[in-house]
């Protein structure tokens, strides 16, 4: 299985698409470090109040590039703090970003990526202006010479500029998010895409989870309360309700009462979340799973530093590592509104995989191999997961307190999607 990363050259495409622009440019030039016929950068933002991600995608076209330089405008008041797979710099509303040594080299009719992070104040919008190598991309080039170099004729657009009631057949218009990036209210799958567990806590009668369900407090017990709420919820009439208080010996949780060690050594989830407080400094956990190779202790997925992690119970080991190149490359969980978590872990090759709204979360992502900032602490022993269940609920370590609902949730041996 191929694992995307966001340090590599094809890595990161980060959670909740705003924007993505693509299409084609004309220019030719065959210098090797020149863009070609047909350069095209594709920028995907994922963005929450105040800060963003995006994943750029640089194309060069018909002639491979030895080196590139990718420019770009923002219409907006942001500004990018850190970028990976990149040498990224910001000069009023312009950004430039250089190839690192070891990913300049693209092939003809290839392409890499890199990403950057940032902030914004009031204001934020769809970038413009790319160019590769100082080569207008996506569309700006020389006016085809079959046009009016202004004004084209009134029933013959110019081949490089649809009308504008027609978008490019690569860009969806910007009311339509991209095919593989659901929006976050969209319904789970009719059956779950054939899941060993489905359940959107419809069969739930009382007000206290039970049945399918059983509330549990792994570690010691407070004031953490779990109960069913028909007031705010992703789909149908009922989700769980997880009141997670702050301070050691708050544990609290739901299990599921199926077994789910017949998943088999792949496990793909899905669960829609929606919680009301910032992800504190403090390390936390919301979702864990036993591990019957790891001495029955839990592989957990939560947060520290602001954002989210998995952490490993047995040895404290956490992934991302928490460094601040490291917690870069994660991403918070969105406040106050429904987000779709999902994951893979591969139990025989010891791998795993996460995603947020349908976007990969590079930092969340371990393939294997020992990465510095990633996966290194990740991968200081031999990883080889046996899950056997599934525990939804909020620990807290420090002083984090939040409110938190679980529905539609899922779990089966190939991805259910949101």
């Amino acid at each position: 299985m191929t694992i995307l990363r966001a340090r590599r050259a094809s890595t990161l495409a980060v959670v909740a698409a705003l924007a993505a622009v693509t299409a084609t440019g004309t220019a030719l030039l065959t210098s090797p470090a020149a863009a070609a016929q047909g350069c095209r950068v594709d920028y995907t933002p994922n963005q929450w109040s105040g800060g963003f991600t995006a994943n750029i995608k640089v194309s060069p076209g018909d002639t491979a590039v030895s080196s590139w330089t990718v420019t770009w405008t923002y219409a907006g008041d942001e500004r990018v703090t850190n970028g990976w797979n990149a040498a990224v710099s910001q000069s009023g509303s312009t950004v430039t970003a250089r190839n690192m040594s070891y990913n300049g080299s693209i092939p003809a009719g290839g392409a890499t990526e890199f990403g950057v992070q940032g902030t914004f104040g009031s204001s934020g919008g769809a970038p413009t202006g790319f160019s590769l190598n100082g080569v207008p991309c996506n569309g700006v080039g020389p006016t085809p010479t079959s046009a009016p170099p202004t004004t084209p004729p009134p029933t013959s657009a110019p081949p490089t500029t649809p009308p504008p009631t027609t978008p490019p057949p690569t860009t969806p218009p910007p009311t339509t998010p991209p095919p593989t990036t659901p929006p976050p209210t969209t319904p789970p799958p009719t059956g779950c895409a054939g899941a060993v567990l489905c359940d959107g806590f419809e069969n739930q009668t009382g007000s206290t989870p039970s049945g399918d369900w059983t509330v549990v407090s792994p570690d010691c017990s407070g004031a953490g309360t779990a109960t069913i709420d028909t007031t705010t919820t992703h789909s149908g009439s009922r989700a769980v309700r997880i009141n997670g208080a702050a301070g050691y010996c708050n544990h609290v949780f739901i299990r599921s009462t199926k077994n789910l060690g017949s998943v088999g050594s792949v496990r793909y989830g899905r669960i829609w979340v929606r919680h009301t407080t910032a992800q504190p400094t403090e390390h936390t956990t919301m979702m864990a799973m036993t591990d019957a190779a790891d001495g029955n202790k839990d592989l957990r997925i939560g947060g520290q530093n602001g954002a989210l992690q998995w952490n490993r119970a047995s040895d404290d080991a956490t992934l991302p590592e928490q460094s601040p190149a490291g917690v870069a490359q994660s991403v918070p969980l969105p406040t106050n509104r429904w987000a779709c978590l999902e994951f893979m872990v591969d139990g025989s090759a010891g791998q795993l995989r996460t995603w947020l709204d349908g976007t990969a979360i590079a930092g969340l992502t371990a393939d294997g191999v020992p990465t510095h900032d990633i996966d290194g602490q990740w991968y200081n022993r031999t990883w080889r997961p046996q899950l056997t269940d599934l525990k939804l609920g909020w620990e807290s370590y420090g002083g984090g307190a939040d409110t938190l609902w679980y529905d539609d949730v899922a779990i089966g041996s190939s991805r259910i999607g949101c």
